[in-house]
């Protein structure tokens, strides 16, 4: 009996070791996308409309492909229901695609760093959301992480003083666009997630919400890219390692390890972002840009541990 429970024991340590490692893969494969595309913007005139466009029909077209191979059934069963299809259609429209693009268009017009971090605003903004739905006063924990959410984007915008900002507004208004965004990204696709895989629904998502943009931006149109090497492997990072194989590996650290666990280690997307900001795009970040990202970071931390009222349930 003790031999099987020590199996067990190791077992599980083994299987929350492999899902932390792969979660924290999958953020920092996050982190490094958006300064690829960084520089792809600086260097070789690459847009925000064109690489969102690119990067959400290749990604999304080449997983279709992979479940079309493996189960055709069940990748076109989402498709024979009338509400299903209004939700993934709504979430590839209203969800990946605004927060794709929100996304990598802060980036453009700042840097990969400070898009990554107010993007983060976004579980603050689920949690104000949350609590409007269903009618409740926020709890004391919810309540500190929405003002440290608040006061880290603040000093990140205006460096401590009001009356300036440190980012264009243009930046600004597109960076907490991606944070909105985030929130129905997250929330959209609740109902779908539970009787779908979600990296189907991410896969349909990815090529409604891509297709529709490059109905509007129409990459064929955009002059001036310089399509060298570099360029390519930027974009095949971005593609295969950012949008792939990052979603894949924190969906399935989600499975392993829980999500409020996967959502503590998918931090890393930020701090290797602005890490490697610094590093590769030589960016640099004044002391109130840090202290913002930090708490930034602490409200992720705070929303994501559970209450004591919560623990006290279990």
């Amino acid at each position: 009996m003790s031999a099987q429970k020590n199996k067990g024991s190791h077992a599980e340590n083994n299987k929350v070791v492999t899902g932390t490692i792969i979660t924290i893969a999958g953020g920092i494969l996050w982190g490094v996308s958006g300064v690829c595309g960084q520089y792809m913007f600086q260097n070789k005139g690459v847009t925000a409309p064109w690489l969102v466009s690119v990067r959400l029909v290749a990604a999304g077209l080449l997983m279709l492909c992979y479940y079309f191979l493996t189960d055709r059934e069940q990748t076109l069963k989402i498709w024979k229901s009338k509400r299903d299809r209004r939700d993934v259609i709504i979430y590839g429209l209203l969800g990946m695609m605004p927060c794709q693009y929100a996304y990598f268009q802060t980036i453009e017009w700042s840097n990969a760093g400070t898009a990554t971090v107010i993007q983060y605003l976004g579980p603050a903004l689920i949690v104000v959301w949350v609590c409007f739905r269903t009618r409740r006063m926020p709890t004391v924990q919810e309540v500190t992480g929405v003002i440290l959410a608040i006061m880290g984007v603040f000093l990140i915008a205006t460096h401590g003083n009001p009356t300036t900002l440190a980012l264009s507004g243009r930046a600004l208004l597109m960076g907490l666009a991606s944070a909105v965004a985030v929130a129905l990204y997250t929330l959209e696709p609740a109902r779908l997630q539970k009787k779908y895989d979600t990296p189907l629904i991410l896969a349909w998502g990815m090529s409604i919400g891509g297709i529709a943009l490059t109905l509007i931006s129409r990459p064929w149109t955009v002059t001036g890219i310089q399509a060298d090497g570099e360029m390519f492997t930027a974009l095949g990072f971005v593609i295969v390692f950012g949008t792939m194989a990052g979603f894949s590996l924190y969906m399935t650290g989600v499975k392993l390890i829980g999500s409020v666990k996967a959502s503590l280690y998918a931090c890393m997307e930020p701090v290797s972002s602005m890490i490697l900001t610094v590093l590769w795009m030589k960016v640099q970040f004044t002391t109130p840009d840090l202290i913002g990202t930090l708490l930034v970071i602490a409200t992720i931390i705070i929303l994501t541990i559970p209450s004591k009222k919560k623990r006290q349930k279990r």
